[in-house]
Order: structure tokens, then C-alpha cells, then sequence
């Protein structure tokens, strides 16, 4: 039996996009509330805001670095890969939908990418022993390499979870299998094995979360090649295992024209499926951000289609105060929507969700 104490709180920042600045705001909330939590379990854009609050002491601090000019340049230095076409990016979107098999081909994830990224985050640099909150961030190794890209895969599993963390973290999720080893997620492409790395920096494991498929390179590290945090956006078992009390999301469901298809075709699994069972789970604290689209209907970066250069760009506001404005809503959209979870005098019922569907409302 594990004789490691669990932490008591676990808060989950799954994905964001560029939108990650909502969870300093919805930590900061949580602070106020009295529910501060002592683990931040974090996958994708939500490993950036991770890496910030950790690194940092105080919100004033935080929210200073989240719209610090060093941020500003850094997406600014996000350009178009060579394949960034739009109509070959079309096409390949395209046929990833009408292709309704799961992982049936080694997908290449070293060439296949629309932008290319600067490889050092500027996110604060801290000894794990000396961040304000632990962290675990969720990444994927790949489990073969560039040269079999293309391949048929028959039933290979291609990826292995992995969670960055500290000692005491990995300790408790020694021994764990994956969550998606569950025969109920089908024959997908992931490792039953879930593994742990306690020796990379967080910003580093930030970076590594942020890699998502078709959009950024995987990223290579010591021992191999990553990787984001889309391989379990909604680690929900994880954060049970960690802590005794889990604080997450209601997000929105995943366009099916373009994202459900590139999770089948990479992981072999279905996005939605996956959201709706997170959902429908019982969780001690769910906040409803199943809005964000609508309300911060712009984001830092953007994508532009530039149809006379057929090019697919990602752009930033032309202006820093721009920027700043928007990273500020952000914040303040994360507070509000955690200030009002944390506060609620009613049970939760998800019949009060702003924007719910049938690819997100919860089953069990």
C-alpha cells in the first residue's frame, strides 16, 4: 500500500489554448475562497499558467509576467512551417474526416506541423523545491521515431502518457496505469503504462504540454521525443489519485469538423466521448468555462488565412497595450467564473451550464 500522503487539493488546467491566462485568474479565486490548491495537475495551454503561478509568489507578480512584453515577443516569434499551406492543410483536414478508422497509420508528427516555435518558453526559472505550489504536467512520448512515420500500425500503441512532477507526486502514481487503459476508450494508440518524470523544470515540461499535434513539431528531450498535453486533456483519474479534493472545469465540446478528427487519427480516440465522460464524473469543485469562446471571442494569437499567399499565419495584436487588454480579461475571466464556483450556495447541477451540448453533457 502507498504510505505517501496525498495532497489535499488538486486543481486541473485542462488545455486553454491561448486562453490560458483564464486559470491565474480562477487559482487566484480559489486562493480567496480558502480552497487553495496544493497541486496543480496541468495538460496543453494550462501547463503554461502552471509553470507562472508555481514560479511566482504572488498574483500581482503572476499577472505581471502573463503580460509581460517577453510574452508578447515570444508568440510574436510564432511563424508559418513550410507546409502551412491552406489548401494542402484543407485537404489533409479533409480527409482525416472522411477517414473513420482509428490510428490505423504511424502519424508524422516530426514533419507535419502548421508553425514553427522558439524552443525556450520565457517562463519563470525555479527549483521544483522552491515553487509556491507543486506541479504535474501531462505530456506523451512517442514510442517510435521519424523513420516510421507513415507505417501501418495495426495495434502498436504509439504514445505513453507521462507526468512531469516532483517526487512525492510520482510516488503516488507509481504503479498507476494509464486512465485510457480502461477498455472502454477501444483500441487506441496509447501505452496502458503511464509514466513518471521527476527531473525535467517545469518550464521546460510547459513547453513540452504546449506541442499539439499538426500544429507544432514534437519536441525532442533526453530520452526521446513529445508530444502535448491532448493525449489526456482531462487527466481526472490522475488528479484523483494525487489529492483527496479535485477542483476542474466544464469546458465545451470539440468542433467535429476538425478536432475530433485529428484526435481519431493520432490517439484513436474520441475527444468528445472522453469530455463527456470527465463530465458526468463527480469532482468537488466544477467551474463552467463551457463559455470561453463567446466571451473572450479573441485571443492573444490568432490564426490568419492568408488565401493570395495561401498561408496559414498566427498572428498577435499589432499593439502591446492590445495585448495587455486582452490578457487581462482573461485573467478576469478566470476569477469570475472560479469565484462563482467556489462561492455557490447550491448543489452543482449541470442543467445551469451556459453552453453545454450532446458532445459535452456528462455520462457516466
Amino acid at each position: 500500500m502507498n504510505q505517501v500522503k496525498k495532497y489535499k487539493r488538486c486543481m486541473v488546467l485542462a488545455g486553454g489554448g491561448f486562453r490560458f491566462g483564464i486559470y491565474l485568474g480562477m487559482y487566484a479565486a480559489a486562493v480567496e475562497a480558502g480552497r487553495a490548491p496544493d497541486i496543480l495537475l496541468a495538460s496543453c495551454g494550462g501547463a503554461l499558467a502552471a509553470s507562472i503561478i508555481a514560479g511566482l509568489p504572488d498574483d500581482a507578480q503572476r499577472k505581471a509576467w502573463l503580460s509581460s512584453r517577453d510574452m508578447y515577443h515570444y508568440w510574436g516569434g510564432l511563424t508559418s512551417s513550410p507546409r502551412a499551406g491552406i489548401v494542402r492543410t484543407l485537404a489533409l483536414a479533409a480527409k482525416r474526416g472522411f477517414i473513420r478508422d482509428s490510428a490505423t497509420v504511424i502519424p508524422d508528427l516530426f514533419n507535419e506541423y502548421l508553425f514553427e516555435v522558439p524552443q525556450e518558453l520565457p517562463l519563470p526559472q525555479v527549483a521544483v523545491g522552491e515553487q509556491s505550489v507543486a506541479t504535474a504536467i501531462i505530456g506523451g512520448k512517442l514510442l517510435f521515431d521519424e523513420s516510421e512515420a507513415g507505417q501501418l500500425r495495426g495495434q502498436r500503441k504509439l504514445f505513453a502518457e507521462t507526468v512531469f512532477c516532483d517526487p512525492r507526486a510520482a510516488s503516488l502514481l507509481a504503479g498507476m496505469p494509464s486512465p485510457l487503459a480502461d477498455p472502454r476508450w477501444g483500441e487506441h494508440a496509447i501505452s496502458d503504462e503511464l509514466l513518471c518524470d521527476v527531473n525535467t523544470p517545469t518550464s521546460l515540461a510547459a513547453r513540452i504540454s504546449i506541442t499539439d499535434m499538426f500544429y507544432f513539431r514534437c519536441h525532442a528531450h533526453t530520452d526521446g521525443n513529445y508530444f502535448g498535453g491532448v493525449l489526456d486533456l482531462f487527466p481526472i483519474e490522475v488528479a484523483r489519485t494525487l489529492a483527496d479534493e479535485v477542483m476542474m472545469e466544464f469546458k465545451q465540446s470539440f468542433d467535429q469538423a476538425f478536432s475530433i478528427p485529428a484526435w481519431r487519427t493520432v490517439l484513436g480516440l474520441d475527444g468528445n466521448a472522453r469530455l463527456r465522460y470527465v463530465n458526468g464524473q463527480p469532482v468537488d469543485v466544477r467551474i463552467d468555462t463551457s463559455d470561453v469562446a463567446t466571451v473572450l471571442d479573441k485571443e492573444a494569437v490568432q490564426k490568419k488565412l492568408d488565401w493570395l499567399q495561401n498561408r496559414i499565419s498566427l498572428q498577435i495584436p499589432k499593439d502591446y497595450a492590445t495585448y495587455v487588454a486582452y490578457m487581462d480579461a482573461q485573467w478576469q475571466y478566470g476569477y469570475t467564473r472560479g469565484m462563482e464556483a467556489f462561492t455557490r450556495q447550491t448543489a452543482y447541477d449541470e442543467a445551469s451550464i451556459r453552453n453545454s451540448d450532446k458532445y459535452s453533457r456528462g455520462c457516466a
